[in-house]
């Protein structure tokens, strides 16, 4: 019997995008997708989602390309401008899933310098028992090691428990550990599959 639904935060739960900051900044898409493609790209953001220092990462960046200092800065300092909303439809799945009775966790990459900063702007948050942050713990998703954090720290059990994420890669990490997932496109395509298991 599934008790447990452990969400992913960015792109499941909330709107994340660093276009949001940057667009308007360079109002020249050329220059806007050499940016985040090659001067600050997204997996070099990943390596603050597993601990390391923001400072560290920016001025790592601004070592190889000195030119986009001042961008490269804008990227942690003013992350706020990179969130959007809630991902539409979510909210009233998060409560109703609640509602069931179901117990709601959350497991996402994220820095523990920016997810601070975001936390309380959002009403999703609040509907969670507890959630588990990679660059607290110093290790992200895939690893197995993230999984087990969480099982462990709230005492649950992952045959009993479902969770929802938009990458396949964690998706089948998650399956390994025991955890039966549920890969999110959309909210509207993630209700359809709740309410054909009889969840909602």
């Amino acid at each position: 019997m599934i008790r447990n639904i452990i969400f992913d935060f960015g792109a499941v739960l909330v709107d994340w995008n660093p276009k949001y900051l940057y667009a308007p900044y360079f109002n020249d898409e050329e220059k806007l997708n050499y940016f985040l493609e090659t001067v600050c790209p997204y997996t070099w953001n990943t390596t603050v989602d597993a601990g390391r220092d923001t400072e560290e990462a920016m001025a790592e960046r601004i070592a190889l390309y000195p030119e986009w200092e001042k961008e490269i800065l804008m990227y942690y300092r003013n992350w706020i401008g990179m969130m959007g909303n809630h991902i539409e439809g979510i909210l009233d799945i998060v409560k109703a899933l609640k509602e069931k009775g179901y117990r709601l966790y959350g497991l996402s990459n994220w820095s523990k310098e920016t997810f601070p900063l975001i936390v309380d702007n959002y009403e999703v948050f609040t509907y969670l028992e507890g959630y588990v942050v990679s660059g607290f713990e110093g290790v992200k998703k895939p690893s197995p090691e993230i999984y087990q954090i969480l099982l462990d720290r709230y005492q649950i059990k992952a045959e009993e428990s479902i969770f929802i994420d938009d990458s396949p890669a964690n998706i089948e990490a998650g399956e390994a550990q025991g955890i039966k997932g549920i890969l999110f496109t959309d909210a509207e395509s993630l209700k359809a599959q709740l309410e054909s298991s009889h969840m909602l």
